[in-house]
Parts: C-alpha cells; structure tokens; sequence
C-alpha cells in the first residue's frame, strides 16, 4: 500500500460523485519509461532499431536546419534559414506527482478517481514516433513502440487502453500495422497521422533528392488519403471497419502559411490542430470516404469542436448555392447578350462613351477575365465538387459530415458551445463534442481539474447539462461502439452504464 493509493479528494471527483453515468476521457498523454522501451526495441532490431529511434525522435522534436535546431541557432541564423520555432516546455514537471503519473501506468491507474474518469484513452507521446524512421525499419520500429504500449497497459484494461500507432505512408502498410494491432497485440483504437508529406514529382523528377536534398524538403505537397491521394486507401478504411476500430489523429500545421513564425511557438500553435484536422477531414468527406464507409468513425482531437460544426455550416451554404443546378446562375452561356446591350445602351453612355462593341465583345468584357482565360469551361464531373462525396441534399451532408466524425475539446475549451448550438447548425444538429482532457501536455498543469473545468461551462451557461452528458459520456460512448459494439465490454464503463443508455447509444444517432 502506497501513500497515493487512497483516493484523494479533487473538484473533478466531487464532479463526479454527482454524475449517474460514467465518465469517458477520449485523449490522455503517457510519457514512456525510455530505458524499457528501449531494451523493447532491442528485441526487435537490435542497436540498429533503438538508433532509429532515437534519430526519428530528435528529428520530431527538434527540426534543424543547417545540422543546428532553433535552440542553438542565433537569431541571425533563424532569420536566414526561416527555423520554425518549435515547442519548448511542452511538459507538466513542477507538479512533480503527475510528472510520474503520466509515465507509471500503475500510479495512472490508481489516480483515474481523482481524475473523475471511469476510462481513459491514452496516447503515448511517441506513438507515431516511427513516422519518422527510414523506409526499411519504419515498420518493425512501429511494431515494437505499440508491442510495448500494449504490453504495460494490459492489465489495466478494465480503465484503460492504449492507441495503436498506425503509419499511413502506404496503405498496404498501414493495414498491416493495424491487423498486427488488433488480432496480435489485442489493441482497439488506432492513432494515425491526418497526412503524409509527398514530394511533388515534376521537380523531384528534375531534382533528385540524393542530388538535391534541401530542394526536397521544400517541394512536397501533404496527401490527406481521401481527394487527389497519389494512393487509394479505401482498402484501409474497409480494413478499419471489418476490425471494428474507430480512428483517431492529433493532426497538426504548425510549419504552413501562416503558422510558421520563426520566433513565436504561441503563434504557431494557436489553432493548428483544427486547421489540420480541417483539412484532413474535408479530404475524406469531398474525396467521398465517408460515402464508401459510413460505418467509419473518426476522432479528431485537440482541435476542438467548434471548427467541426463551422465546416458543416459551410458545407450546407455552399452547396445550397453551387450544386448542379444552383451552379447554372453562374453558367457563362447563360448570360443574355441581347438584353445586357439593351441595358448597356439605356443606362451606360457614361462609361461606355468612345467604345463601341459588339453584343459578342460586349458580353465578354462584361464577364471578366475569370471566364475569359479559361481554353474551355469545366463539364460533366469537373462541375461537380460534392460530386464524389455523392451528395444530393443537406441531410447527406449531416449523414456524411456529422455522423462520421468526432471532435475532441479540452476541458477549458468555451468554443464548444458552437457544437452544441442547434439553433444555428442546419437541421438542428449537434455536432459529436467529446471530451479530451489532454492531461500529460502542458495544457493541463494537473491531472485533477479538467472534468471540474468542463462543469464550469455548465454553472456558467455555456453548454446545459445534457450537453455536459453527452461531451463527457454519450458521445465518446457512441464514437468506440458505433465502430465496436463490444467496446467497452468487461470495464468500468460497461458495468456503470444506465439501462437505457446501452439500448440506444451504439445507434447512430444525430446530436446525441
């Protein structure tokens, strides 16, 4: 018997005292015991594997440039080099008690009361680490990371599970890594990058990267796996639904347009998550993903809520005016050139004094250079941008934005008050808000006051309480079963749950 091993008493606790339903934390961060990980990894590769890892991780967390990172680089050097400011003091370390939580998957455990969480998902933060690896051990690198992952949460199953990294640069190997998780290490939700840097082949073709490596790292594009991927990945979305797992990213832009301040990590940090989630998200709803595989269930966390259901609006907005048959209003062909000179004649001697043209010439200045410089205008599918995503109504917009995807909010987070805003989302919709602590970063200085911060937006009228419910409990309920139904058999939450609530939430339901 420790001295942490009674409960200790925290708002988030008492929070949860009063709550007839169990609590769901979809996105905590675990920091690895590194000298057991590595002697992990030895058994798989050897020196070699452990080398791997320690240079993916360098390169993670320390992008260089000119063989120095920001830190050691004067500012005269970041200036000439544009040296993205990468985070710093990204971890919990005076609160010495969670420092120690975060990495010993026992103290986790005993801790989850004064968490008030009855479950947690946790994301290792070198989960996708082998990202990073070269292409011949990237693999068995990944391979290793989640053996161990699994192995040293196993027996804390019953409130506790562990993400499976998923590499996702090809989609052979993504489906192998994600059989190997599953039906090997028993793992049952996946973590996988939102994009992968590609290099743009008309200058990689003309510029070798072995002769031309700086080029190289400039001259990519990011393939989000759904609209224009160089790869199809249905055959790994397909996968992820005949195995019942329900996928999650943490994908980030810091380093784009506009977030890539050489001096400023606030600068690019704020919003990024949602921006590459965004972007992620929009490839596979227009790239028609969430068409093929309804049944897909995707989280995307630390971004926030708010960004999911301002898409949405979007959607709906645009579509009501650029479906095929509202894009006629805009059809070049359509423009009448008899009346416009008639209109040109009556009220335009002002403007028009000293030009005379014809109805044809006439017609065509008036439409502009945009229609203009076009060789031909866009037919059949080319009209059509919510054509692969088969859309034909608002209600196959919600069916395919809103069921399909889940967007994590941290505690603190009032923007979420916009997800649960049905008065202003089409169709009267919530959009699936789910609770995402993010304990272990820097956001959250103790493991204690997160749920007790989300209870705060209650008292204060940001969200209700049913909305509270279904942040913290039905919406992560409905994002594990609707992909697994035997999600949370044999844990906390099963044995927890209210009679009705396992009759109804593995449905898919709207705004629940």
């Amino acid at each position: 018997m420790t001295k942490y091993s009674k409960l200790k008493s925290s708002p988030s606790a008492a929070v949860r005292a009063n709550l007839d339903y169990p609590v769901i934390d979809t996105d905590v961060h675990t920091n690895d015991f590194t000298p057991a990980l590595e002697d992990y990894i030895a058994h798989y590769g050897g020196v070699k594997l452990v080398d791997e890892l320690r240079k993916a991780e360098s390169s993670r967390l320390n992008p260089k440039s000119e063989g120095k990172d920001w830190y050691q680089q004067t500012p005269e050097e970041r200036q000439y080099n544009r040296t993205l400011r990468s985070p710093w003091w990204a971890r919990v370390t005076r609160n010495t008690l969670d420092l120690a939580t975060y990495t010993l998957p026992a103290l986790l455990y005993e801790r989850q009361g004064e968490q008030g969480s009855d479950y947690s998902v946790l994301f290792p933060n070198n989960a996708l680490a082998a990202a990073g690896a070269s292409k011949e051990n990237r693999q068995l690198l990944q391979r290793a990371i989640n053996h161990y992952h699994a192995d040293i949460y196993r027996k804390y199953s019953d409130r506790l599970t562990v993400v499976a990294g998923i590499p996702m640069t090809t989609p052979q190997e993504a489906i192998e890594e994600l059989e190997f998780a599953v039906k090997t290490l028993g793992l049952k939700v996946a973590n996988i990058p939102g994009g992968v840097r590609r290099p743009i082949k008309a200058i990689a073709d003309k510029y070798p990267a072995d002769q031309f490596p700086e080029i190289g790292k400039y001259a990519s594009y990011i393939d989000f796996f759904g609209l224009d991927s160089e790869y199809d990945y249905d055959p790994f979305w397909a996968k992820a639904v005949e195995l019942g797992v329900p996928l999650t990213t943490h994908y980030g832009s810091q380093g784009w347009t506009g977030r890539s301040s050489i001096s400023n990590y606030m600068n690019n940090h704020i919003g990024h998550f949602a921006d590459g989630s965004q972007a992620f998200a929009k490839a596979l709803f227009f790239g028609g993903v969430t068409r093929r595989f309804p049944q897909l269930r995707i989280g995307m966390l630390e971004g926030g809520a708010d960004w999911g259901a301002h898409v949405y609006i979007h959607l709906v907005d645009r579509f009501s005016k650029r479906n095929l048959e509202g894009l006629q209003n805009y059809n070049p062909d359509l423009a009448n050139p008899d009346e416009l000179f008639e209109l040109f004649a009556e009220y335009g001697g002002e403007i028009t004094q000293g030009h005379s043209l014809s109805k044809e010439e006439l017609t065509k200045s008036v439409l502009g250079a945009s229609f203009n410089r076009h060789s031909r205008s866009p037919v059949g599918s080319e009209l059509e941008d919510f054509g692969a995503a088969g859309i034909q109504s608002i209600e196959d917009i919600r069916d395919r934005w809103v069921n399909s995807f889940f967007f994590g909010s941290e505690s603190d987070d009032r923007t979420i008050a916009a997800a649960f805003n049905d008065k202003a989302n089409p169709l009267g919709v919530k959009i699936n808000a789910i609770y995402s602590s993010d304990v272990g970063h820097w956001d959250v200085p103790d493991l204690t006051a997160p749920l007790a911060e989300s209870w705060d937006l209650v008292r204060e009228g940001v969200i209700s309480e049913a909305d509270f419910k279904a942040y913290v409990f039905g919406n992560p309920y409905k994002f594990y079963t609707q992909a697994n139904p035997d999600f949370f058999k044999g844990t906390a939450v099963e044995s927890k749950l209210p009679k009705t609530e396992s009759q109804v939430e593995n449905k898919t339901l709207v705004g629940v």
